[in-house]
């Protein structure tokens, strides 16, 4: 398996964080017989201070430069990973894909609907890269905004639905697409350090949430338990 992250904030994290990819490195090495590698043309964290994505300060300085590999961006969502998707699914061979996209869409660039289209031209361009491709999409888990706010709310809501339908459309033998479930439990209070962004038990809620899909619908690794550790399992 050659697997690449792709999201936004939340899942390129900022200085200081573990990351939910963190700790998707840390199950799959528990729970998955192997190999795998973590892939992408990404590597940092956000630094806030210099508003870029420059930090290497990752949490856990033990967390190895091969598997902090990403494809996220702070401030990116569907809109901007569409046009990179083909090559960064082509030079890294990308076989499996974890989107974690849409709320910042919705908060500043398209409606429901447009970020659907780009939900649909992001697999199609996947695809044409690498046909057999397989990926989970996470649905927008609300934020504080959208519990302030009733449009926003009500647009998140309805992108979840066009989500659904877009998966159920696309999803192919031969390409897989799995809808991942919001994470259960999740609350900003606890879930998030800022209404929006995970925080270490965040982390686990999401990565929890990838892992369970896979894991039910394709048997890759096991049910996810956080706070599990093991050595990197090599790959080719």
């Amino acid at each position: 398996m050659r697997i690449m992250f792709v999201g936004d904030s939340m899942t390129i994290g900022s200085a200081g964080d573990f990351t939910w990819r963190y700790r998707m490195w840390q199950h799959l090495n528990a729970t998955f017989g192997g190999p795998y590698r973590i892939v992408g043309p990404r590597h940092t964290l956000h630094d806030a201070a210099a508003d870029a994505a420059t930090s290497s300060a990752y949490a856990d300085p033990g967390f190895p430069d091969e598997a902090r590999r990403h494809l996220a961006g702070w401030g990116e969502g569907w809109l901007h990973m569409t046009p990179l998707i083909g090559d960064a699914v082509r030079d890294h061979r990308a076989d499996t894909l974890l989107v974690s996209l849409g709320l910042i869409d919705l908060g500043f660039y398209t409606n429901a609907e447009q970020t659907a289209d780009n939900v649909r031209h992001f697999v199609a361009r996947a695809r044409q890269a690498a046909p057999h491709i397989r990926a989970v999409l996470m649905p927008v888990i609300p934020n504080v905004r959208a519990a302030a706010d009733a449009a926003f709310g009500a647009q998140c809501l309805r992108f979840n639905e066009l989500l659904a339908k877009a998966v159920a459309d696309l999803a192919t033998p031969a390409s897989p697409l799995l809808l991942a479930s919001e994470p259960a439990g999740w609350e900003t209070g606890r879930a998030t350090y800022d209404g929006t962004h995970p925080s270490e038990c965040g982390e686990h809620l999401l990565a929890g949430a990838f892992a369970d899909a896979m894991h039910q619908a394709w048997g890759v690794g096991g049910r996810y338990t956080a706070g599990t550790t093991a050595q990197a399992v090599p790959a080719p």
